[in-house]
């Protein structure tokens, strides 16, 4: 196995009074979209598609996301957390939706995320990501510790991060940081065997793995890929992810 990859790709029409985000999300794990419309200041609506997936409920968890309906438009991609338990959704699509979220508020374009976590030596790595091409953020990890750079040193990435970075940093870098978080996180299924569960773990932690649901929640064999490069994740949702602002413009 080899270093973990993902991309986010966000496309926004309209303005703050109204339009729709469109955000697809592609990882060795994952593949799912989200897009959502927004009126006045509101959330209106908003749907999800799972393409790959690891369990076979992940996308019984696309009907959570509309307990999101109806929330004021926010700057702060962590504020959906606020508005629905993490534990009852699928765990990046509720991210995705996040980030869609925060691009309302911001002027109609498109945002490319590109991450990357090496496989971990001695419990070290070194994540690193990009937003459209450049790079804005890279970490020394060791463990669960973030040991630089500044302002970043002794961050620890699995108590309290969230809280750190919405209040230490401007809501983009924190955006950015809880992304690469995420990934730096999950990157460690790379290391196991995921092909040899049965079915979901019943931690509770989201929506699959909810413990009324994780046993019938069968896993989906051969969903992790090793990509081998981040301009091979999202190719096939260029056209998804165009449509609806060239039908807006």
């Amino acid at each position: 196995m080899s270093t973990f990859r993902r991309r986010v790709e966000i496309v926004s029409s309209g303005q703050a009074d109204g339009g729709e985000v469109r955000a697809a999300l592609e990882d060795d794990f994952h593949h799912f979209r989200v897009s959502l419309h927004h009126q006045q200041g509101i959330l209106t609506h908003i749907t999800g598609q799972a393409l790959r997936y690891p369990y076979t409920a992940c996308p019984e968890a696309i009907e959570p996301l509309h307990a999101l309906v109806g929330m004021a438009l926010s700057p702060i991609a962590h504020s959906v957390t606020r508005q629905t338990d993490a534990r009852h959704q699928c765990t990046h699509l509720l991210d995705l939706a996040g980030l869609a979220l925060a691009a309302t508020l911001r002027p109609a374009q498109s945002r490319r995320y590109d991450i990357q976590v090496p496989l971990r030596v001695e419990g070290r790595t070194r994540p690193l990501l990009q937003l459209n091409g450049e790079l804005l953020l890279e970490w020394q990890v060791q463990g669960a510790i973030i040991e630089g750079p500044s302002p970043f040193t002794a961050v620890n990435i699995r108590e309290g991060m969230a809280r750190w970075a919405l209040n230490t940093l401007d809501p983009e870098l924190a955006e950015a940081a809880l992304l690469l978080r995420r990934c730096t996180m999950i990157s460690i299924g790379k290391t196991h065997h995921l092909d040899e569960q049965i079915h979901a773990s019943s931690t509770d932690r989201c929506y699959s793995q909810q413990s009324l649901r994780a046993p019938q929640a069968r896993r989906m064999k051969g969903s992790t890929w090793d990509i081998a490069s981040n301009e091979a994740l999202c190719s096939t949702d260029q056209a998804w992810l165009k449509a609806r602002s060239q039908a807006s413009s």
